[in-house]
């Protein structure tokens, strides 16, 4: 639960991180109603608790309440996720710089790892996607700048309404890896110019997919 053992969180909180978890497993999609009776049952907890945490998740963008139906997964528009992907361009474009210039060999190896266990895993989406989260958790950490990953911080709960991951293609699983490779090898370098520009194309990248799997789904295409 982020870092936190179950006996250091109040209930409230217990249940905010629980709801958080299964957002970013897939138990949850983006629409998705949430009832305060269900959502108890399932996450073993009272309904205050669970009535304190979708409180909180709406006062942090992640709920919305919608008439007639009540508490449910906010979804992006258009326009959303296309800001989003250019805020992520902005700071993984400069994550990725400042740990060309300021990462450690041990940091670069960790991504390497990370990156093989990403082609390891295609066979699984949503494990696929979680051992992706990591890598790109591990560059900014390798920028060393407490700021910059306050920044990314903030993007988390954002991040979360994109929706299921599209790493279900093999062939995207692939591309995702190469592109993996050449921001590593950048890093490699110290060459903070390629290793940003890597950074920015792989996100850019990801935002066309994300938006075709967007277009298919709402029947655009």
């Amino acid at each position: 639960m982020a870092g936190k053992s179950a006996t250091t969180l109040s209930s409230g909180e217990a249940a905010h991180e629980a709801l958080l978890d299964a957002l970013r497993a897939g138990d949850y999609a983006p629409g998705d109603r949430l009832r305060e009776e269900e959502v108890a049952e399932r996450l073993g907890l009272s309904r205050t608790p669970v009535r304190e945490a979708l409180r909180r998740l709406e006062a942090e963008g992640i709920v919305e309440h919608r008439p007639r139906i009540g508490a449910a997964i906010r979804r992006l528009e258009h326009g959303e996720i296309v800001e989003l992907y250019e805020m992520r361009m902005v700071l993984e474009r400069s994550a990725a710089e400042m740990a060309a210039r300021h990462g450690g060999a041990a940091e670069f190896d960790t991504l390497d790892a990370l990156n093989d266990r990403i082609a390891a895993e295609r066979a699984s989406p949503a494990r696929n996607a979680a051992i992706n989260r990591d890598f790109h958790h591990c560059l900014y950490r390798a920028g060393r700048n407490r700021f910059l990953m306050a920044a990314a911080e903030g993007l988390n709960n954002a991040l979360l309404l994109l929706g299921p991951t599209t790493h279900t293609d093999p062939e995207r699983v692939d591309e995702v890896v190469a592109q993996h490779r050449a921001i590593v090898e950048a890093l490699r370098r110290g060459d903070a110019t390629a290793a940003g520009m890597a950074a920015q194309a792989h996100l850019q990248t990801s935002l066309r997919h994300r938006l075709r799997v967007m277009a298919e789904r709402n029947g655009w295409g």
